[in-house]
């Protein structure tokens, strides 16, 4: 037999296992891999195990793991998922090469990974640590531009404690959501790429200037004095400084970490403007409705059916963008009012 033979499969063995392509294998430790490894053996028709984690394969097995892999016939348990999440994570580009996940899992893979890399940056907010949080939101660009559909299991995945990466996750799951829902699920038919990556890119860094505010007040449980007040509410123009700095000035950018706190009333900031751009207002929106549902440490959640409501009731927002929130959560995400 050819080594790269492929075998037929039975229907569905890939509820219980993933299949392992030769990219997803290498990106393992050669010798010692963090999971289960399983093959599917033809004469006898069902999965056996060939390795085990804590052991170690030889070369020669290394060789033959890696000739089975042609053939299309080994595999990870599903029972391994958060080990497999966690690891994918760390190198998110290969969601798009195994065709053999889940969109349930790759949701998974993406929260875990885009959480993870907003900590490190507002950690560290230097250009160094942002590259590679870019990559990573240019790999959920490539993941969902040509099927936006995608973007219902990410907002299911909203985090329900509120921290600056949480927060900043959830909006922009959200926020891409209602962009594709008021665009009918075509964003690729209207927008061009580089508009999509960049207004993607504005909605997970719109708070990017909370990250310069000490962690006291973004977590205090007592209301704010004036001056804490005031040293919260410039992060919008904090932000705005940031990003010249990370060579982001593009206009949606800009427009979404500028934007979210103004209003069309104009009772918002930092300019009181009544006039925002698109990008602004959808993230006004996605912001809103993200801190409402979380539990944050002055405030708990409250109901994602009553938070939509209460925006779509308050003029100071962009009606045809919390119509399509409101829609969105009881048409796409079924849930009960």
């Amino acid at each position: 037999m050819r080594a790269d033979q492929k075998h037929d499969i039975p229907d569905g063995l890939n509820e219980e296992y993933y299949q392992v392509s030769a990219d997803i294998l290498s990106s393992f430790n050669k010798y010692r891999p963090p999971l289960n490894i399983f093959i599917f053996k033809e004469d006898v028709a069902r999965v056996i195990l060939y390795y085990k984690v804590g052991g170690r394969l030889s070369n020669e097995q290394v060789e033959e793991l890696a000739a089975l892999t042609g053939q299309g016939v080994v595999f990870f348990s599903r029972e391994d998922h958060q080990v497999y999440v966690k690891h994918i994570s760390y190198q998110l580009d290969l969601v798009l090469v195994d065709r053999n996940l889940k969109e349930k899992e790759i949701a998974d893979i993406f929260t875990q990974a885009l959480t993870r890399r907003l900590a490190e940056f507002f950690e560290q907010p230097v250009k160094a640590v942002f590259e590679k949080l870019w990559v990573d939101l240019m790999v959920l660009s490539e993941y969902l531009y040509t099927d936006m559909s995608r973007a219902r299991a990410l907002v299911r995945r909203l985090h329900g404690v509120h921290s600056l990466e949480n927060h900043s996750v959830n909006t922009g799951f959200l926020g891409l959501a209602l962009w594709a829902k008021l665009k009918d699920g075509r964003l690729s038919d209207s927008v061009r790429r580089p508009v999509f990556d960049r207004v993607l890119a504005g909605l997970f860094l719109h708070d990017l200037g909370m990250a310069k505010v000490p962690l006291f007040l973004r977590t205090k449980d007592k209301p704010l004095t004036g001056e804490e007040r005031a040293k919260v509410n410039s992060h919008t123009k904090v932000g705005y400084e940031m990003l010249g700095k990370l060579g982001l000035r593009y206009p949606e950018i800009d427009q979404c970490v500028t934007e979210h706190h103004e209003r069309l009333n104009g009772s918002g900031y930092p300019l009181k403007s009544t006039r925002q751009e698109f990008p602004g207002r959808l993230t006004a929106v996605a912001d809103s409705f993200c801190a409402m549902i979380s539990k944050r440490p002055y405030a708990e959640p409250i109901g994602h059916i009553k938070a939509a409501a209460s925006l779509a009731q308050d003029p100071r927002y962009d009606q045809e963008i919390t119509k399509a929130l409101q829609t969105f959560l009881l048409v796409d995400l079924k849930l009960k009012p």
